[in-house]
């Protein structure tokens, strides 16, 4: 008897849509998906996984209830919508896109309100002489509570909002505001500013899974494991690059040793130097050979320099796609959580 599918849910709409589709693109795990109607396909290269496409918060819901297995969506949802449910799992909470913060935000007009205590003055201020209470408009009605109390700021009221809800000050029905920010370029249009330590929350895509089903559904986890290691492989691939040159030396030992001279050029686990029999040479110069390192991008320009510095010529550099290392760190931590650790 086949083991039953397993389920993962997508986002069907909004900014998360279409990144996702090409962030698995970039992992090879490329989305077939005949009619663009539909809110069902497939994934080729792991054909006992199904797809079902819905919005980014329908997701919690549906792996808190288990209609689903393992869903990709905001980490900013997750926290609001199962914050305090053990049944959805965060199990990796940076899939490399969708950065975004969910901030608290006020008037630029409010020039003495720069912090949350600030704010709470502020608060207090409406409570006293205004007699009512600070007007919230936000989506995230749970992180916001639990924010303000946590900061002193009792007397508010949480206006749910849908929309622009940046033009919530201006029309006259919050005071501030309570949303999620990528660049600060809409809140500045709006005439708001983020308060300085009034970043509740920093959210990217998330992978999420249904706790009970990972525990009791091999085909579940086998997934899960899979998936995680494409995309740690994905993920740390994308910040490295290969790099090889070409240079005289009297051996293999001598070559790696200059080359390890240098920190950034001792690669991820020191240079691999292979002879170039095409060019080999037995005269006082030593022979040629090819060096190859595995280096990160930041640094890239450096170890080029240290491999001219050192007579290295002919240098190539290959983006990396991918690094497997001896088991994914995500895939560890999942066990971990489900006291698996031996698996």
């Amino acid at each position: 008897m086949n083991a039953a599918p397993v389920t993962l849910a997508l986002p069907s709409k909004g900014a998360l849509a279409d990144l996702t589709i090409e962030f698995l693109k970039s992992c090879d795990l490329k989305i077939s998906k005949p009619n663009p109607r539909q809110y069902v396909a497939t994934v080729p290269a792991l054909p006992a996984l199904n797809v079902l496409f819905q919005r980014v918060t329908d997701i919690v819901y549906k792996v808190l209830d288990g209609t689903v297995d393992l869903g990709i969506t905001g980490l900013d949802v997750v926290r609001e919508y199962a914050h305090t449910d053990d049944e959805v799992l965060v199990i990796h909470d940076d899939l490399g896109y969708g950065a975004c913060e969910l901030v608290v935000a006020v008037p630029e007009a409010w020039i003495d309100v720069e912090t949350m205590t600030d704010l709470a003055d502020v608060a207090l201020d409406f409570r006293e002489h205004r007699r009512r209470n600070l007007r919230v408009a936000t989506k995230f009605t749970t992180l916001a509570r639990q924010f303000l109390r946590e900061h002193g700021i009792h007397h508010f009221t949480l206006v749910e909002a849908e929309g622009a809800i940046e033009a919530a000050p201006t029309l006259g029905y919050a005071d501030i505001i309570i949303d999620l920010s990528a660049t600060g370029t809409t809140l500045r249009e709006n005439h708001l500013k983020p308060i300085s330590d009034g970043t509740i929350l920093e959210s990217t895509a998330c992978l999420i899974g249904n706790a009970r089903r990972l525990r009791e559904a091999p085909q579940v986890l086998e997934t899960a494991r899979t998936l995680l290691e494409v995309f740690d492989a994905t993920l740390t691939g994308g910040q490295y690059y290969q790099v090889s040159a070409n240079m005289r030396g009297k051996s293999p030992e001598v070559v790696a040793q200059a080359i390890a001279t240098n920190a950034i050029t001792r690669g991820l686990q020191g240079p691999t130097v292979a002879p170039i029999y095409a060019s080999k040479t037995e005269n006082r110069d030593g022979q040629w050979f090819n060096a190859t390192i595995i280096v990160h991008r930041k640094n890239i320009i450096g170890a080029v320099s240290h491999l001219r510095s050192i007579g290295g010529t002919q240098t190539t550099v290959i983006p990396v796609r991918y690094i497997f290392l001896e088991q994914s760190p995500s895939y560890a931590r999942l066990m971990e959580v489900l006291g698996r650790t031996g698996d």
